[in-house]
């Protein structure tokens, strides 16, 4: 460890706990001096590409999105039927896409029959894909449906297992989001730019012992028809919102609950065992309420 001062009148005070670091050496590079460290494989760092926006001809208005994570193989399936709106003829949808394999995906227009994509072209360093389509997306509505898998990662960003243990010393795993900025396109295919914005339904099918969460409230909890072991918790509408602010969890909770003056419920999920930790957060949640609907 070492601190050092910027002026000469200061070098005197130097302080070093530790051997000095090396003297700095900045090199500037000539377009011909890189072609020379190529040619002996010493090539300067490469340049960063540009950004570049999605395509702008096709965008959602709707997602329905069903999500089947396994905690135990730490993997996923997906169910995504997007409504979308065709701005512009075209026989490709570009959307972001990171760590996801498709397994189908095909358009329905409005009224007319369905067209299978014939190719998904991963523009691994872009996180993106491109559907392509054997004829001409026709301006309009219609309904993109896209089937694939993905895996519960350990980078805690996207659709990732978190690692817990429970009160008898069991370790055990929840599947949780985080998606904030760029991160939805780890969960599902989607247009992850947060201009464009949509309404999204969740459903996840989840273990029937395990608490499923979402940004709205459960409408409906049914038994999974291909498992008794697994229920399908549907969530409702969300308001149309910006991809990452999507968020969703599977795991083992206990929560706290009351309702403000008007009649809102609100809850504090906290780990097993320790609910009543989760007590002042909930007056404070419920004390906001209360004063952002005042007069």
């Amino acid at each position: 460890m070492w601190l050092a001062a910027a002026a000469p009148s200061l070098a005197r005070r130097l302080l070093f706990l530790g051997p000095p670091p090396p003297p700095l050496l900045l090199l500037v590079f000539s377009r011909s001096s890189r072609r020379r460290l190529h040619s002996l494989g010493l090539a300067a760092m490469p340049e960063k590409r540009p950004f570049e926006r999605l395509p702008a001809d096709v965008s959602p208005i709707n997602y329905s999105l069903c999500l089947k994570p396994d905690l135990l193989d730490f993997t996923f399936e997906g169910k995504l039927e997007a409504a979308a709106q065709v701005r512009q003829a075209t026989n490709q949808i570009v959307m972001n896409c990171a760590d996801i394999d498709i397994i189908t995906a095909s358009y329905a227009p409005e009224g007319d029959e369905e067209i299978h994509a014939t190719g998904f072209n991963y523009q691994n360093e872009d996180e993106k894909v491109t559907l392509s389509f054997p004829s001409t997306l026709q301006t309009g509505t219609g309904t993109l449906k896209i089937d694939f898998v993905g895996e519960l990662n350990d980078k805690m960003k996207g659709f990732y297992r978190s690692k817990y243990t429970t009160p008898s010393g069991e370790v055990r795993y929840a599947a949780v989001t985080q998606f904030e900025a760029t991160d939805a396109r780890r969960a599902f295919p989607c247009w992850d730019e947060p201009a464009i914005k949509a309404t999204f339904d969740i459903s996840l099918v989840v273990p029937k012992d395990r608490v499923a969460l979402s940004n709205m409230n459960v409408i409906d909890r049914k038994p999974y028809p291909d498992d008794e072991n697994l229920v399908e918790v549907k969530f409702a509408r969300t308001p149309v919102m910006s991809t990452y602010l999507v968020a969703f969890v599977v795991g083992e909770y206990d929560f706290v609950e009351t309702r403000s003056k008007d009649g809102v419920c609100v809850r504090v999920y906290t780990p097993v065992g320790k609910a009543e930790q989760g007590k002042f957060a909930l007056e404070v949640n419920v004390l906001e309420e209360d004063c952002s609907n005042s007069p």
